[in-house]
């Protein structure tokens, strides 16, 4: 049987966490940098555990004001430091709740500077490396993010996204772009099954590209996230597909 993993980013002071911790099957918990405090990530912690969901760190740019989306905001010894304080924290409070750190996905511009920058990947992977449980590193297939994770001796985790434009070299469309994001509840549908099962996306310009995915993105921070989520999983189900947790085997 096919088996995909659905993740989502939460912990951002978002309202509809607990309604998408009852879908999805990980959870990339925010952990002081773009977002979130002590509170949320218990509070987020806690139901991922009675939901049986992965629990994932989601380190940014400690850029709050900019939600962690300036690009270049920081790199270095700082960043490599305030990644590390970061996942610490979430990673102690998981610890005094009974669960672990089953992965670690960089949040917005951090994620996609990396894609592309060898140096800042690396700094990403080797505060994964560091973290106590041997946690999967999530990102994009074939990017600096994977090729970091195979230096680093990390599990990779191939991330694709449900509800994101994509161009013909693979990428995603700039948010910038008009189109970006797919508002169409069967576009979203039929794209996570072209990905799950023959791992395929149809680009904005119509070629068809190939998109390697263990898990799939969905985006938790817009109306309606909860029921786009739903309908994505049922959708999958519907097919076949099995939810699980990648990070959790």
């Amino acid at each position: 049987m096919t088996s995909i993993d659905l993740n989502a980013d939460l912990g951002e002071g978002d309202p509809y966490d607990e309604e998408l911790l009852q879908i999805v099957s990980s959870a990339n918990i925010a952990c002081g940098g773009h977002a979130g405090d002590d509170e949320s990530m218990a509070q987020t912690i806690r139901s991922a555990i009675e939901n049986g969901v992965a629990v994932g760190a989601h380190p940014g740019y400690p850029d709050r004001d900019g939600f962690g989306r300036q690009s270049g905001f920081m790199r270095g010894d700082e960043l490599y430091d305030s990644l590390t304080v970061q996942v610490t924290a979430l990673s102690d409070t998981a610890a005094q709740m009974g669960a672990r750190i089953a992965h670690i996905k960089p949040h917005g511009a951090l994620y996609n500077d990396a894609v592309g920058d060898r140096e800042l990947a690396d700094l990403i992977a080797r505060v994964t490396a560091e973290t106590p449980g041997e946690p999967a590193f999530v990102g994009m297939a074939n990017s600096e993010l994977e090729f970091a994770a195979d230096r680093h001796g990390l599990r990779f985790v191939a991330e694709a996204f449900v509800d994101r434009a994509y161009e013909a070299d693979g990428t995603l469309v700039s948010r910038k772009e008009p189109g970006a994001v797919h508002e169409d509840l069967a576009v979203a549908t039929t794209q996570a099954v072209r990905l799950a099962e023959d791992g395929q996306v149809t680009a904005r310009n119509g070629d068809e590209v190939s998109v390697r995915a263990d898990t799939l993105c969905i985006h938790g921070d817009t109306p309606g996230a909860a029921e786009k989520a739903r309908a994505v999983r049922d959708v999958l189900e519907s097919h076949g597909v099995e939810i699980r947790a990648q990070t959790l085997r």
